[in-house]
């Protein structure tokens, strides 16, 4: 672990067993050591970090989930493909956005918005 300072998002959901298994398919995962409960600090081989805590009953609803979170990778387009059934955009692909980002949304558990982007140039 590095001395400087990072932010790390805690995402709540509802089945925090099926939201760790989606977050798999993005090539996060717990370390072997850490139990499965009801918090869980998953990362990638990159060294990107989500912490995952199972939602109060009633706090997170599907189709109203306020929250959502940012993954930069240049693996967009492998995401892309291995989660194309959770892609949001039309296209089912990644696209070039106005805003200098080439990305993709993602529907996640409990209708969470990820958004997978890279600088475009």
């Amino acid at each position: 672990m590095t001395d400087q300072p990072r932010v790390v998002a805690i995402v709540p959901c509802n089945d925090i067993d099926a939201a760790e298994a989606w977050w798999n398919r993005l090539g996060f995962a717990r370390p072997p050591e850490q139990d499965g409960g009801d918090y869980r600090m998953l990362a990638d081989a990159d060294g990107a970090e989500l912490h995952l805590q199972r939602a109060v009953p009633g706090w997170v609803e599907a189709g109203r989930n306020p929250f959502g979170v940012y993954l930069y990778t240049r693996r967009v387009d492998a995401i892309a493909t291995a989660l194309r059934d959770a892609v949001i955009e039309p296209g089912k692909a990644a696209e070039h956005k106005d805003w200098g980002m080439y990305e993709v949304s993602l529907n996640g558990p409990d209708d969470l918005l990820v958004r997978v982007g890279w600088p475009s140039r």
